[in-house]
């Protein structure tokens, strides 16, 4: 069980791929999903502050787990992004704040795989 003061619990177990059960999360799947999550609040804010429109902004992350001289390591994550933003707003500004995002982001500037953004930006 991960606990923080003020916060629920959550249940964590190994991953299927190393015998857990299937249908938890895992410290491997909360590791990406952190980093998914913080490129999200981190566009969030460059958006607001550079007074951005958007509709909806979707981010998936999938992570390599290879082996390494040092042991078993994510070795890269991909994050896939996907953004509505409404006609009418400039497409290549917001992919620039996508960028942004992702050279702002707190975890993914915190650990050692490269993080590769894939992004895709959509009017209307």
């Amino acid at each position: 069980t991960v606990r923080s003061t003020e916060l629920e619990d959550i249940q964590s177990t190994a991953p299927v791929e190393f015998g857990g059960p299937p249908g938890n999360w895992s410290p491997e799947t909360l590791f990406v999903a952190a980093i998914a999550d913080c490129f999200v609040l981190s566009f969030r804010a460059v958006s607001r502050a550079s007074k951005l429109e958007w509709i909806e902004v979707d981010c998936a992350a999938e992570g390599t787990l290879e082996k390494t001289a040092d042991g078993l390591a994510f070795t890269r994550i991909d994050m896939q992004v996907v953004l509505r933003i409404p006609a009418g707003e400039d497409a290549a500004r917001a992919e620039r704040l996508l960028e942004k995002a992702e050279k702002t982001c707190l975890v993914s500037n915190s650990i050692k795989p490269a993080v590769h953004l894939s992004a895709r930006v959509s009017a209307g």
